[in-house]
């Protein structure tokens, strides 16, 4: 009996239950990753844009271990922990804004306004004799106290793949070499389509997370301008937030300025008002079609119009990560057929043997 027998020797029902046990087990590794597939994601991305500021870390911490600490706590300082503070400032501007609501002046505006347009009153006093009181706190309570375990699982949930992220992102720190090894072994291309492959990734989740973070920055400069000239309270706060809204395209800064539009109009300043919504809807949100050509369309190879169906689509399908793997996967797609194509023309254009053959 031969021990080192070739496995195309295998009879063919040893080689398909093989086939289907290596696909059930790999299908049973995704479901146990899908958890923390966005932990995954997220440390990729951040690998990938801070190649070249790692790189130049390394020529000056030689040793990879202490090397990745130090990126991994730099980028802890930079997005970790100015996210986290952000998060808190907007849940107390949340609370402030519900609290000014309650004041009698904002609530006699809303009063007049709904005086002077007598269809939306009537509306209003119909919703509201529709409803039953009791049955409908009663509804709120059992909704809130069924959702605040929920709340609480999420909250952990998130913490939990933030430090799985970090986790990560340290070892792609220090072992990339490695990972990226591991990667091409896997990956059923030539070496040089491989390459081709691993390029165009680069180049579009850098375009699309960087390209994305320039425009969104302009975006929120333009619009801390229009809240200091209006006097906006917390115009840092609001540009950083209308930045960091600013990254889904189409609509993201609109997210922030219409709110606070609404906001100054409540109060009675509805000249500002106006002007903010001129200003953003013309400026702000309008230099995103003007800027995102130039930063990043050449980069991904692509049309504008798809990009930007790919980044929405993303969203739609992942949430907030979709604005980086909605292109990623458009360009893999695309490559892998330009790769197709390729072979398909190299096999049309060879000369076939039995014609040289004939020929003789």
């Amino acid at each position: 009996m031969q021990e080192g027998r070739d496995d195309r020797e295998l009879p063919p029902w040893r080689q398909i239950t093989l086939y289907l046990l290596t696909l059930a087990i790999l299908i049973l590794c995704a479901l146990i990753l899908q958890p923390f597939f966005s932990a995954i994601v997220g440390a990729i991305v951040l690998a990938v844009v801070t190649e070249i500021p790692y790189n130049w870390l390394s020529t000056r911490i030689l040793h990879r271990t202490t090397c990745a600490t130090v990126a991994l706590i730099l980028v802890i300082l930079a997005v970790i922990v100015p996210g986290f503070f952000l998060a808190q400032e907007l849940g107390e501007q949340a609370l402030k804004a519900i609290v000014s609501l309650r004041n009698p002046n904002a609530q006699n505006t809303i009063t007049d306004y709904i005086g002077n347009h007598p269809a939306l009153a009537n509306r209003i006093e119909a919703f509201s004799a529709s409803i039953d009181i009791n049955n409908a706190a009663r509804t709120t309570a059992a909704y809130v106290g069924s959702k605040a375990a929920m709340i609480l699982g999420n909250s952990v949930h998130l913490i939990t793949e933030m430090v799985v992220m970090l986790f990560l992102l340290f070892f792609l720190f220090r072992d990339r070499h490695l990972a990226l090894a591991a990667l091409r072994s896997i990956i059923p291309l030539r070496e040089d389509e491989t390459n081709e492959l691993l390029e165009r990734i680069d180049d579009t989740i850098y375009a699309t997370f960087l390209g994305r973070l320039a425009i969104a920055l302009v975006q929120g400069v333009l619009a801390g301008l229009a809240f200091w000239t209006l006097g906006v309270p917390g115009v840092i706060l609001w540009s950083i937030t209308l930045t960091a809204f600013a990254m889904i395209p189409a609509f993201g800064a609109f997210l922030v300025w219409g709110p606070i539009a609404i906001y100054l109009g409540l109060n009675g300043h509805w000249g500002k008002a106006a002007l903010l919504a001129i200003w953003g809807g013309l400026i702000v949100s309008t230099i995103d079609n003007i800027l995102y050509p130039i930063l990043i369309g050449g980069h991904l190879r692509a049309h504008t119009a798809i990009i930007l169906i790919t980044i929405l689509g993303g969203i739609a399908v992942f949430g907030p990560l979709g604005i980086i793997l909605g292109p990623v996967i458009f360009t893999i797609a695309s490559t892998l057929l330009d790769i197709w194509h390729a072979r398909v023309s190299q096999i049309a254009t060879q000369p076939d043997p039995l014609s040289s053959i004939h020929s003789l």
